[in-house]
């Protein structure tokens, strides 16, 4: 074969061995490239399954969030999961399992991709879920109920009729009538008119027995009715309205959350906004809400007892110590009233007899117009009328002969100063945080509770904020642990 004729095939031969190191080259090449690729797209779904998985994780607690009673939401304003769900008790056990049934409902396969077999390629599904922490209404004496009522009652200026009644409330402190006790110096007095005297008076060495006639004692005797029954307009028409207290959150032994959250803001201005919030969502007598079980719903706060009557009683009772103290001051401070009762005093015929029994019988009068004018000012005020707090010659009501048959001469209405209300409202100014919290959440048990569905409910039972932990098991096999804190903080 000559030398031309080889060069050809020399030539294909080449051509055919480069052209197999490029097949070489190219599929190891592609090894790479596609190992490359896998490990982009193993990643990439693994990323996927994290992502989703923190998305499902977020959805599931946004989605228990949004399972807050709408009863005490619609009523009251507050945002809490009720853990009873309408069933017969209620535990953050409960809540748990709702938080799995939205996390496993947002992997589950679609209705085609059951149907047809498909698998996805992001599969995970829910280990387990742990709640590691939570807070409930009642926490810290209340103070998770007290911040969510300040997130509701949001920025709120305390109006000018809350800063009026701390003003009162200051004057009655600075006063003292709250602390003075008339009617125990009255019983001391009428002690010691009714102690019998033995005296010698004819000088024959034998004593005869004397009594003091008070001329007011008509009106002492009339104490034993009772403050509410004298005071009422219609004893017969006031609430029967009652509870039983030992099933409610101050009575009982709460449940207690872990701790979680129960900061609160403190001061002036957010003991107002409490004030405000008790003043709108609670009712009291003559401005009673419908659909409240008991209808003096701030008289139970302030009193405490488990009827509308009792607690009504205890009000009216100290309102009477209140006015009966600024009347008797009232009294010993006007000359021209003493005068008068000095006067009443003299036509006692027991001075003929013991004329230094003129000081005791003087102030049994005192003491008697005070009783029937703090009486009067009761019947104004349960009858819709205002009284001051500190009254005046022109806002007497009770000359001291209408004294002596007063209840023929009580009013009813009218008036300048304070309504009943604003009286009841001072009371409560004036009493402890932490035991107006316990009462109101009470009331707020009681309400809710004649609603369909809630029978069970309790404020121990509602939760405010969460933490759980999820263990998420993804494709082959890959753990995934994400921890949540969630919570109504975004209404703060």
């Amino acid at each position: 074969m000559s030398q031309k004729s080889l060069e050809p095939s020399i030539q294909t031969h080449r051509e055919l061995q480069a052209d197999a190191y490029i097949t070489v080259y190219l599929s190891l090449s592609l090894m790479i490239i596609l190992s490359l690729i896998l490990a982009l797209l193993q990643g990439a779904r693994a990323g996927a399954v994290k992502m989703k998985s923190e998305l499902v994780t977020d959805i599931a607690m946004n989605s228990v969030l949004g399972e807050y009673n709408r009863e005490l939401f619609d009523r009251y304003g507050l945002l809490f999961i009720d853990t009873t769900y309408g069933s017969g008790s209620g535990s953050v056990i409960n809540t748990r399992e709702h938080i799995k049934e939205y996390f496993s409902k947002n992997f589950e396969k679609s209705p085609v991709g059951l149907l047809t077999g498909r698998t996805t390629m992001i599969p995970a599904t829910l280990s387990s879920v742990d709640i590691t922490g939570f807070s409930v209404a009642t926490d810290g004496n209340g103070a998770v109920l007290r911040r969510q009522i300040l997130s509701y009652m949001g920025s709120d200026p305390v109006e000018a009729a809350i800063r009026g009644i701390q003003d009162n409330a200051q004057t009655l402190r600075q006063s003292g009538f709250a602390d003075m006790n008339v009617e125990r110096d009255a019983r001391s007095c009428e002690r010691d008119l009714n102690e019998p005297r033995d005296l010698d008076l004819d000088g024959n060495g034998e004593n005869e027995t004397y009594f003091a006639d008070n001329p007011a004692a008509g009106v002492t005797a009339q104490k034993s009715i009772g403050i509410l029954t004298l005071a009422a307009p219609d004893i017969n028409e006031l609430s029967s309205a009652a509870i039983d207290s030992s099933k409610c959150a101050s009575h009982r032994q709460l449940g207690r959350g872990t701790g979680l959250d129960e900061s609160e803001s403190t001061g002036v201005g957010p003991d107002m906004l409490l004030e405000k919030y008790i003043h709108e969502k609670c009712g009291c007598y003559g401005n009673e809400i419908e659909d409240s079980h008991l209808k003096y719903e701030l008289e139970y706060i302030y009193a405490g007892k488990d009827s509308d009557y009792e607690n009504l009683k205890k009000v009216v009772e100290k309102l009477f110590v209140i006015k009966e103290a600024a009347n008797f001051v009232h009294i010993i401070n006007d000359p021209v009233k003493l005068e008068e009762a000095e006067a009443l005093a003299l036509t006692a015929s027991i001075l003929l007899v013991i004329p230094e029994l003129e000081q005791a019988i003087k102030m049994a009068i005192i003491f008697a117009w005070t009783f029937a004018e703090t009486i009067s000012d009761l019947r104004i005020l349960l009858s819709g009328g205002k009284v001051p707090l500190i009254k005046n010659t022109a806002s007497w009501n009770l000359s001291l002969e209408n004294m002596l048959d007063f209840r023929d001469h009580l009013q009813e209405g009218g008036g300048s100063g304070l309504s009943y209300e604003d009286y009841l409202k001072m009371l409560l100014i004036m009493e402890n945080k932490q035991k107006k919290t316990r009462r109101l959440m009470d009331i707020i048990e009681i309400n809710i509770r004649k609603v369909t569905g809630n029978t069970e409910f309790k404020l121990d039972g509602c939760i405010d904020t969460l933490s759980a932990d999820f263990d998420i098991i993804g494709a082959y096999g890959k753990r995934i642990q994400i921890e949540r804190t969630y919570g109504y903080e975004m209404f703060d």
